[in-house]
């Protein structure tokens, strides 16, 4: 004889699995359809319909249409509040991840599927049939209409309460002219990375001008202005590039005809920052030798021909290699490139490094973050871990200062139709054991 798994237990073993079954497949590529179909399916139903099941009193059967649609309707309105409210938990705490939320939503669906339901008092009791209303056509019509009108309702006001939630925990604010949104939440109190961390640095750009005493807006061999000339850049890096407007740093490049100090003429200037000099015989404003470093990021949207970056440059030799580069951009808004120089034993600049994406880093802020320690250096991007180096020949040792910049023309131009971009920070930071 056959036996049979009971529909109802079947069904809430599969939604207890659901949750994992999305956790595993952010492995894949973002844009994955794989990914994107079973974590959509996942967040935006799983969790409210095993809380439909665990608060019906006895296993319900659904026979019309109308009643199944106010049932879906219903979990996926359930779903969105769960999901909203977890994600608001995390985000007040400064700890959210995709990961984090995924983790914490598939521990509770299953919860929820697997926990035994008690069936309430009474509920299996029958009516003598002597007390029985008696029976009409109406009553089942207007049973099942009232049903349906409770499920909207509910679903209702369980979807207006996620929007509430959301706009909570998701609140923006435009950018300077371009209506870019802020980001929703200060820099956490402790990185990704694993260890105990005390933070040594931070700016959350808070003010109406650039604190000339953590930045300076050139690189140390300033001289009314700069460039990288080791790239062959189009840019000539201003003061009046750089603005703290709305709770953000804005570095903003132009085609604009400048005249350098070098005595080239470079057809863009833009802004950068860095925890650097002034001027070649001053003194950096701050050093830093190991640590977590991370920075809330929007990159500009149209990328073509800019080089926007988030690295770290020897504060003694003033020069590179070594080099540690936490996020670049090189003519892309959907590809950061994350890479290490290191000098070889002729003197040469060698380097390893790996690329993440396609993800679109120009929609929203990015956290970019790099752990260096000195037997590792670490990767992260928005929180997971993207790649480590380990190998001590290739590991720094002196102290660094920190770079935000957005450069122009290395490797090809802009085309004509681009005359400007902007680089959006909203907070940086650095943590030290």
């Amino acid at each position: 004889m056959t036996v049979r798994t009971p529909p109802q237990v079947a069904w809430r073993l599969l939604l207890a699995l659901s949750g994992w079954a999305a956790l595993l497949c952010t492995t894949l590529q973002p844009a994955n359809p794989l990914r994107v179909a079973v974590t959509g399916a996942f967040v935006l139903g799983c969790p409210g319909a095993a809380a439909m099941l665990l608060a019906r009193p006895a296993p319900t059967v659904l026979v019309t249409w109308p009643d199944r649609l106010a049932a879906v309707v219903l979990a996926v309105a359930l779903s969105a509040a769960i999901a909203a409210v977890t994600a608001e938990g995390f985000f007040l705490r400064h700890v959210f991840t995709t990961g984090r939320a995924l983790v914490a939503l598939a521990c509770l669906t299953t919860v929820l599927a697997l926990l035994p339901r008690r069936l309430r008092a009474g509920s299996q009791r029958s009516v003598p049939a002597k007390v029985r209303p008696p029976a009409s056509a109406a009553g089942p019509r207007r049973e099942q209409f009232d049903r349906r009108v409770g499920y909207l309702t509910g679903a209702g006001l369980l979807l207006f309460t996620a929007a509430c939630s959301s706009g909570v925990t998701g609140t923006t604010n435009p950018g300077p002219g371009t209506g870019v949104p802020r980001s929703a939440s200060p820099p956490p109190e402790q990185p990704a990375a694993p260890g105990q961390w005390h933070s040594v640095f931070r700016d959350d750009f808070n003010g109406t001008a650039l604190n000339t005493r953590d930045w300076a807006t050139c690189y140390d061999w300033n001289n009314g202005g700069c460039t990288n000339s080791g790239n062959a850049e189009k840019e000539w890096y201003q003061p009046g590039q750089v603005q703290v407007t709305g709770g953000e740093l804005v570095l903003t490049a132009q085609r604009r005809t400048t005249q350098g100090h070098d005595g080239r003429t470079y057809p863009w200037t833009s802004g950068m920052v860095t925890t650097g000099r002034d001027s070649w015989e001053g003194t950096p404003r701050h050093t830093f030798t190991y640590g977590y470093y991370a920075a809330a990021i929007q990159v500009p949207a149209r990328a073509e021909g800019m080089f926007p970056a988030f690295w770290l440059i020897p504060a003694e030799s003033r020069s590179a290699p070594p080099e540690l580069d936490v996020a670049e951009f090189i003519n892309s808004n959907q590809i950061v490139d994350m890479n290490l120089h290191w000098p070889t034993a002729g003197g040469d600049d060698a380097h390893v490094g790996r690329t993440y994406g396609p993800a679109d880093f120009a929609t929203g802020y990015h956290v970019f973050g790099l752990d260096w320690e000195p037997d590792a250096v670490t990767w992260y991007v928005d929180g997971v871990q993207r790649f480590q180096v380990t190998d001590p020949s290739r590991l720094p040792h002196v102290a660094m200062e920190l770079v935000i910049n957005l450069a122009v023309g290395f490797q090809h131009s802009p085309p004509s139709s681009v005359d400007s971009a902007q680089l959006h920070v909203d907070w940086v930071g650095v943590w030290q054991h």
